[in-house]
């Protein structure tokens, strides 16, 4: 899925990886893409994740694992990272979801379950800050139930502001009339018309 990602960011594009997978999105940039990528906890031009020797306990990404430092890396308040993602001056973030529904809504930060720890970070700046945001996510829970439904039922993090999902199956664009499935992996258009109760159209 992160090389799926990394292939449809554009050329020069200012973006934001959210925690978790989001963030593998980093190993699989092109050095000549010309992307810049911002962490909410004050860096621009972050690198990729870094290994062996590389190491750096003081150089981490908002999800705290370890990332080298580019030529031209430089570093900033937490306010001033923030102010960057609220002011639209991200091309596009990453996030990771527990739902997304077909207009484009997003849900991360809770599912609602008791043991659950609800924790937004920096999502909702992000969601209405960027100018286009991405999900990577499974396209069905543990369960079996599809992440990308008709109207999300978890608490919201943004409304009408995802314009892609990659999943491990398909990929999908959303926010209109209908989803349109853009890619699919190891299934077929059918077998994703029959699991899911989504609108779906062929890309």
């Amino acid at each position: 899925m992160a090389a799926r990602v990394a292939r449809d960011i554009p050329h020069g594009a200012y973006v934001n990886l959210g925690i978790g997978q989001p963030t593998l999105v980093a190993d699989h940039l092109d050095a000549d893409a010309g992307v810049v990528l911002h962490t909410e906890n004050g860096m621009l031009n972050m690198g990729r994740a870094a290994v062996g020797d590389e190491v750096d306990a003081d150089l981490v990404n908002a999800g705290k694992i370890p990332v080298v430092e580019p030529p031209g890396a430089a570093y900033f308040h937490s306010a001033d990272s923030f102010a960057m993602m609220r002011g639209s001056h991200l091309d596009v973030c990453v996030l990771g979801a527990f739902q997304v529904s077909a207009g484009g809504d997003i849900a991360n930060w809770h599912t609602g379950a008791p043991d659950a720890i609800p924790a937004v970070g920096g999502a909702m700046d992000l969601a209405i800050g960027a100018k286009q945001v991405f999900v990577m996510m499974t396209l069905f829970a543990k369960d079996g139930t599809p992440k990308l439904v008709p109207d999300c039922t978890y608490p919201l993090t943004g409304v009408a502001c995802v314009s892609r999902v990659y999943t491990d199956l398909a990929v999908f664009e959303v926010g209109g009339d209908e989803v349109v499935v853009v890619d699919v992996f190891g299934t077929t258009y059918d077998e994703l018309s029959a699991r899911l109760d989504v609108p779906l159209r062929r890309g």
